[in-house]
């Protein structure tokens, strides 16, 4: 018989199956015959699976279940043998086919871990770029050209450092731009900074090191990223220079984080004395400093400040990402490596992952060849100056008194609003009803020692993300509430 041949009204009263099971049924026989057999065991697991049928419920035999489906009587038999060898059934000679007591699996539900700010009327919240100047025609082109000419043997397993060509055109891309040196045998493809950053904290430990000064505030990231490898994090305050190289020295660590050319969320750019400084510090203590370079390419006033790696390159290990600059859901970076961590840093990322994927790698290595990326960039550069100007212009014009610091770089600003508007805990109130999400500079400071606050709210406020528009409503709705 066939499955044109189904005739639930041939289903017997008394049928353990139950009609929510059996309904589930009908579909799988009404598949194409060289599909029928994997529809019904398919239709049969799931049914066991979700609870439709409990543990202990009996069978049909095949020879009543298969008339009252209308499929052959051996189409049956083998989806009973293949969820008995599965352990979904059980069966006994004799005693019939019994639906297994090993399943406990609920129907799986896909939950979206994203982070979010669901109902909020302006997000203010800093680290996001706008992701609609994702460059997706050139990327879609990039991607065919990249499929139609990677050679087969790179869809092997990789070299765990990345393939050759990407770190290739990633030197090329640190040394003109960032002012790196980039050799390409010392460049380690990553997903993002965070691994880059979980990677040195295994190379750390392993050479003795555990525990790594952080900077105070700074990404409240860094310490759970660490902790991972089994490093401990120790905060240093800052001043207006930088990182305090004296506080440092008082630690004891020989490693530090930093984020020289534009500290987050501070937003200032460490002074040439104290980057000499804290390298004088690394040689001194035979240490490293670990330069998270997160937003180095957008700078508005001025060219860029060069890389701290670029200065001595055995002390400073030194980490980027697309993050900012194409989307963070690329999940691409870099990492330079010192040379005396290098090969602990490349093994654990063979035991981490076995490599990039060598599709993405091909595809970005092109873009970054053919000049897409520094396109991108400057697009990206375009619009974020702007965006910072609307901030700068909507805040003096809505909340007069207002005080901007930080360079004129990267995808936030910090904003001291004036003391009228009353202590920081009722303005963050009156700003969370009002449908304002921001963060205040405290939310920054890691908890072992916070910094010095100075009197007043201090908000650190993300732009790049909004347009201009929304950004003066946005503003406009943040002095409504700050006014109360």
């Amino acid at each position: 018989m066939t499955s044109s041949g189904t005739n639930p009204e041939r289903r017997p009263p008394d049928d353990p199956l139950g009609s929510a099971a059996w309904e589930l049924l009908l579909p799988a026989v009404s598949a194409p015959a060289r599909t029928r057999g994997r529809s019904l065991q398919a239709a049969l697991r799931e049914a066991v699976r979700s609870g439709r049928l409990v543990s202990g419920t009996r069978l049909p035999s095949s020879r009543d279940l298969a008339a009252d489906l209308g499929v052959s009587r051996g189409l049956v038999t083998e989806a009973y043998e293949q969820l008995t060898a599965e352990g979904y059934l059980r069966s006994g000679r004799g005693a019939g086919t019994w639906v297994g007591g090993a399943v406990r699996a609920a129907r799986p539900r896909a939950r979206d871990l994203a982070p979010r700010t669901p109902g909020a009327r302006a997000d203010f919240v800093a680290g996001t770029p706008d992701l609609s100047l994702f460059p997706r025609a050139a990327w879609a082109t990039a991607h065919r050209a990249v499929l139609a000419e990677l050679p087969h043997q790179d869809l092997g397993y990789p070299d765990p450092r990345g393939l050759p060509r990407l770190r290739a055109a990633l030197a090329e891309l640190l040394t003109r731009r960032r002012g790196a040196v980039a050799d390409p045998e010392r460049i380690v493809v990553v997903s993002g900074v965070a691994q880059a950053t979980t990677l040195l904290g295994f190379a750390l430990h392993a050479r003795g090191l555990p525990t790594v000064g952080v900077e105070n505030p700074g990404s409240p990231q860094h310490a759970a990223l660490y902790a991972a490898a089994g490093v401990t994090t120790v905060p240093v305050p800052l001043d207006e220079d930088g990182i305090s190289v004296r506080r440092l020295r008082d630690t004891g660590v020989r490693a530090v984080v930093a984020t020289p050319s534009h500290q987050f969320p501070t937003g200032i750019a460490y002074s040439a004395r104290r980057r000499a400084e804290l390298l004088d510090w690394a040689r001194s203590v035979d240490g490293f400093v670990l330069e998270d370079d997160y937003d180095g390419d957008f700078r508005y006033d001025r060219a860029p400040v060069g890389a701290l790696q670029g200065l001595d390159p055995d002390r400073v290990a030194y980490a980027g990402s697309v993050s900012k600059s194409l989307a963070p859901g690329l999940r691409l970076g870099w990492l330079l490596v010192p040379q005396t961590l290098a090969d602990e840093v490349v093994e654990r990322k063979r035991t981490m992952d076995l490599g990039h994927p060598t599709i993405d790698q091909a595809l970005f290595a092109r873009f970054v060849e053919r000049g897409d990326y520094d396109r991108q960039l400057r697009r990206c550069q375009r619009a974020y100056r702007e965006r910072r100007d609307a901030l700068v212009s909507a805040l003096d014009e809505h909340l007069p008194g207002t005080e901007v610091s930080g360079i004129a770089a990267g995808l936030h600003v910090i904003a001291a609003l004036p003391h009228r508007y009353g202590p920081k805990e009722k303005v963050l109130a009156r700003l969370a009803a009002a449908g304002v999400t921001v963060r205040p500079l405290t939310d920054y400071a890691h908890a072992r020692a916070e910094p010095d606050e100075k009197p007043g709210v201090r908000l650190v406020l993300g732009y790049a993300h909004l347009s201009p528009t929304r950004i003066r409503e946005g503003v406009r709705l943040m002095a409504e509430a700050a006014r109360g």
